[in-house]
């Protein structure tokens, strides 16, 4: 072996480790989104019904459904590991349809519940953990966006951008229970709740959609274009 081609030999070496770490690190984010989202979820759910918070309650009813969709694309990141040249498979598409179905139906029941919420006049306790809540959301999006986008440029893959896309979904949802439950703190104006608990309903209804029509191959993940589940990799290597 000459000088040249053990160099050679040792840059592939050193480029495949990397490799290697990058998707270690994107499967680890990928699980630390889902064991946040149970946890955000089962605190936002407790403290909505406790203090009869509906955006609160919609927000951590929202978090249990990422769940559903933080497994798909952790499989996913596994498959193109192992497989970079691979089609979504059947977990990955069944994942977006369950997906789907149940922002559909939180979409759905927020709406119906929010409107009577409305007509009746009826006011939280309080939306003082909403805020709370919403704080540590939009701290933790924003750091898992960040290192999400910083993978994904690094391995130059389209499907973690679009997963990263996706957590500004939930950064916007954070932001609307933020600004719902601080707007009932100030004023006292219960209907702020339900109309911010209807804005969260919206939101999962868009999501519902894309989901639905990711699973068919038929739009982009998120804002980002492909025919990957959960956002293709246009720069495969």
């Amino acid at each position: 072996m000459t000088c040249q081609e053990g160099q050679a030999l040792q840059e592939a070496t050193a480029w495949q480790a990397n490799i290697s770490r990058l998707y270690r690190l994107a499967s680890f984010l990928a699980v630390v989104t889902i064991l946040y989202n149970i946890l955000e979820g089962a605190v936002s759910v407790y403290f909505g019904v406790d203090d009869d918070a509906l955006s609160l309650f919609g927000f951590g009813l929202d978090s249990f459904v990422e769940v559903v969709s933080g497994i798909g694309v952790w499989h996913m990141i596994h498959r193109l590991r192992r497989f970079p040249e691979s089609d979504p498979d059947r977990f990955e598409r069944t994942a977006l349809r369950i997906t789907g179905s149940a922002f559909y139906i939180l979409s759905i029941g927020l709406i119906v519940t929010g409107l009577l919420n409305l007509y009746r006049g009826q006011r939280p306790e309080t939306t003082f953990w909403g805020i709370a809540i919403a704080l540590i959301s939009i701290s933790a999006m924003w750091i898992l966006i960040r290192y999400k986008m910083k993978v994904g440029r690094q391995l130059h893959s389209e499907a973690i951008l679009a997963d990263a896309n996706c957590s500004r979904v939930c950064l916007w949802l954070s932001w609307v229970l933020l600004f719902a439950s601080a707007g009932y703190e100030l004023t006292g104006i219960g209907g702020i709740d339900a109309v911010g608990a209807i804005v969260i309903a919206a939101l999962a209804f868009r999501e519902g959609r894309e989901a639905f029509e990711k699973a068919r191959g038929e739009t982009c993940s998120c804002g980002s274009c492909g025919a990957d589940s959960f956002g293709i990799e246009l720069n495969k290597r």
